[in-house]
């Protein structure tokens, strides 16, 4: 090619892209529809936080919390929603029942000396809050039970007329101990606190721990609170609270948490 015919160059851009009424109706549109799915998500209850399903029947409900339940407890807003498969939930937009926590069990002991860390604040905001309230001490068989009572006493202090009765969690049984020196520990600790506070005990255990074993001493003169789980009722028939799971979502609470029932009047 000749030098006198050189074609000027010219310079590139890119290309105008055009978009058409329909093409941005149909992108609004598709905006939309996804904006009502995620709003028909959230208020149907799909996605949201679910827990453990309810037993049938007519109950009042009640959790048990410790140290271990970590975050901040909301005292005056606590409520057991259940959706339409009964379920507990978290999100009131797809509970189908509302009810408030009618007691709480607060972890006040363990053992001979140990003190739950969170077990003051518990409790003081548990009354503050007018919730029925109740204190329970975590049993070690390894120890002596009227150091265990005492341990038990000087951490709960007075309670009110309308506070629940104490509460002795039997869960485990250390290696080498026999049934006669568990059933022997545990009495003196229930007779030192009925003693001491005027009110008889309420006994925690599983329906497998009662029948392997708990003396009828024990469960034949106190009141038992049962811990059960997957089952329509529990086998231990004689119960005045059942805990039927340990992952029962409520609001109020964070995460999961222990929940139990009592028969409504």
């Amino acid at each position: 090619m000749s030098p006198s015919k050189k074609k000027r160059k010219k310079k590139k851009y890119g290309k105008k892209v055009s978009i058409s009424p329909w093409t941005a109706v149909g992108a609004a549109a598709g905006l939309l529809l996804a904006i009502f799915l995620s709003v028909h998500r959230w208020n149907s209850g799909e996605g949201a936080e679910r827990g453990a399903k309810v037993p049938p029947g007519s109950w009042r409900y009640g959790i048990d919390i410790s140290h271990n339940n970590g975050g901040r407890i909301v005292w005056d807003s606590l409520f057991v929603m259940i959706d339409k498969r009964g379920r507990t939930v978290r999100d009131p937009y797809s509970a189908q029942e509302i009810k408030p926590v009618s007691f709480i069990l607060i972890k006040a002991t363990e053992g001979a000396s140990f003190t739950d860390p969170d077990f003051k604040d518990n409790w003081r905001n548990a009354g503050k809050a007018s919730l029925r309230r109740g204190a329970y001490h975590f049993f070690r068989s390894s120890k002596d039970g009227e150091t265990q009572a005492r341990n038990f006493i000087s951490t709960v202090g007075d309670m009110r007329v309308k506070d629940l009765p104490p509460v002795l969690d039997i869960e485990t049984i250390h290696l080498g101990c026999s049934d006669q020196l568990l059933n022997q520990r545990a009495l003196k600790w229930l007779r030192t606190v009925e003693k001491h506070y005027g009110k008889k005990p309420v006994v925690y255990a599983s329906s497998s721990f009662i029948k392997d074993h708990l003396s009828k001493e024990i469960y034949g003169n106190y009141p038992v609170w049962v811990a059960h789980y997957g089952k329509a009722r529990p086998s231990h028939e004689e119960w005045i609270w059942w805990q039927f799971t340990d992952r029962a979502v409520v609001k109020g609470v964070p995460g999961t948490v222990d929940m139990s029932v009592m028969k409504a009047d």
